[in-house]
């Protein structure tokens, strides 16, 4: 039988397609998981930001998981409403996100942003705070590209949303 464990068991297989240091639950991407009395699954799954592309990858990678481990039938819906928020990367997404190179979102709410001053950001290969941007988009529209002016590397920056 099916259960919404096995499912969220599936689920952590299913890898961002632009991220594959993270999966969708770390992500915090899949809103909602049910499964119907003849072992449907339906995941809800909320994009990062409205046209991110890798969204269909996504679902289409979460419909082949958990096809191949069994489940009957799969839909993969799509929310808009509420929002996807990086607050909802999980801690352990975050700490991945740094050990790929990537900057993880400290939090959301930074006063300088709405004084239009940066945000301090830690550099994720040496933990400087001497980090400057460089480009608001970085190598994906959800990153932004920043710079340790200690040791010199760039990085990416999941923008706070």
């Amino acid at each position: 039988m099916i259960t919404k464990d096995r499912i969220l068991e599936l689920l952590d297989y299913v890898k961002d397609p632009e991220i594959p240091a993270i999966n969708v639950l770390e992500l915090g991407v899949v809103r909602q998981v049910e499964v119907e009395p003849d072992g449907k699954a339906i995941i809800t799954i909320t994009p990062t930001y409205t046209g991110c592309p890798a969204m269909d990858v996504m679902a289409a990678d979460i419909r082949k998981e958990l096809l191949e481990a069994g489940v009957p039938a799969v839909e993969v819906r799509m929310s808009l409403s509420p929002a996807w928020t990086t607050d909802w990367i999980t801690e352990t997404g975050k700490r991945k996100l740094k050990e790929y190179g990537i900057a993880p979102p400290e939090k959301t709410a930074d006063i300088r942003a709405l004084k239009g001053e940066q945000p301090v950001v830690t550099c994720p290969q040496c933990g400087s705070t001497n980090t400057v941007m460089l480009s608001a988009f970085g190598s994906t529209a959800c990153k932004a590209l920043w710079k340790c002016n200690d040791c010199l590397e760039p990085f990416d920056q999941f923008k706070c949303l």
